[in-house]
């Protein structure tokens, strides 16, 4: 492949945040930056094509893509894309990170969920301070639980609720059958809220979605209903939030917050039957080895000419 003249010969033409034989792709000539530190130099940049981003340092890598001249494909290690969309230069083509996340952020809505109704939080307060508190809870047998976005991490929440014995209701963009049962389209969103006892949010945040959960939403759910958010922060108004939670006629369990990270001070940390979890729901032991089979995996495509999986904008969509 042709190159700029100002950049070597055999410069890689891919920037992973992993080294090649730790991907399972040794002998590839790539070079390495984690997102921290200093970037690769100029002549690298210019002829990098394919470009991991490493995970949750997407804000350092913002400012490298417009000195990738030849950039051809951007590889997201996040479900979410909306960090990066808008940076995109055109006729580049982005892909997420769809599969990776699922299993550990599926675990993460569970125990979010679970803790909640179970009061675990104020357990652990009460250990704390070396006090006995007993008391009934609320189970999530015979709850029904509305998942909110139905791809593969609301899938994947769904799969791990069925031994709970509760019911499911389900919600994505549009309409379709699933395996479970059928997804009901956004449109007909608020017919559901009120018949929930427990509401996840698994959908990706975008213009349609962005302050989805508002005073109006709020306010059709039941009263101590639990609201889980292992989406995004913005998915949720946190004002309209904030005044149900106030009340005492909400719970909340929040691994994402707006603004976030939550800074010291804000109202939520305090807020009334809220448990709050600093944004982990993809980080855990199950991340790297489905990251490194999806990079893998992304490689063998691309050097092949073959399309790219999990293409959300560019040419290959």
């Amino acid at each position: 492949m042709s190159r700029p003249s100002d950049v070597p010969a055999g410069s890689p033409a891919v920037l992973l945040p992993y080294p090649p034989e730790e991907v399972g792709a040794a002998g590839l000539a790539a070079a390495v930056w984690d997102g921290r530190g200093t970037p690769p130099p100029e002549p690298v940049l210019r002829a990098v094509e394919f470009f991991v981003v490493p995970y949750t340092r997407t804000a350092a890598a913002l400012p490298l893509l417009e000195r990738m001249p030849r950039l051809r494909a951007v590889q997201s290690l996040s479900a979410g894309v909306d960090e990066l969309l808008p940076f995109i230069p055109p006729g580049v083509t982005l892909c997420n990170a769809r599969g990776v996340h699922d299993a550990s952020t599926a675990e993460l809505a569970v125990t979010l969920l679970l803790a909640a109704l179970r009061g675990v939080p104020g357990f652990v307060r009460a250990q704390d301070r070396e006090v006995w508190e007993s008391g009934s809870a609320t189970a999530l047998a015979d709850r029904t639980v509305l998942l909110v976005g139905h791809g593969s991490i609301g899938a994947a929440v769904e799969e791990r609720l069925l031994p709970f014995e509760c019911e499911i209701l389900r919600v994505a963009r549009s309409a379709r059958a699933a395996v479970r049962g059928p997804v009901r389209p956004l449109a007909e969103l608020m017919e559901l809220v009120p018949r929930a006892d427990v509401v996840v949010l698994t959908l990706p945040l975008t213009a349609q979605t962005r302050g989805l959960v508002d005073a109006r939403f709020l306010a059709a759910m039941k009263d101590d209903a639990l609201l889980v958010n292992v989406a995004r922060g913005p998915v949720v108004d946190t004002s309209a939030l904030l005044a149900e939670l106030e009340r005492g006629r909400l719970a909340a369990a929040l691994d994402v917050t707006d603004p976030e990270p939550l800074p010291a001070g804000h109202p939520l940390w305090h807020a009334p039957r809220t448990l709050i979890s600093p944004h982990v729901g993809g980080n855990s032991s199950a991340f790297l080895p489905r990251a490194l089979r999806l990079i893998r995996s992304q490689l063998e495509r691309y050097r092949a000419g073959e399309p790219l999986d999990n293409v959300v904008t560019g040419p290959g969509r």
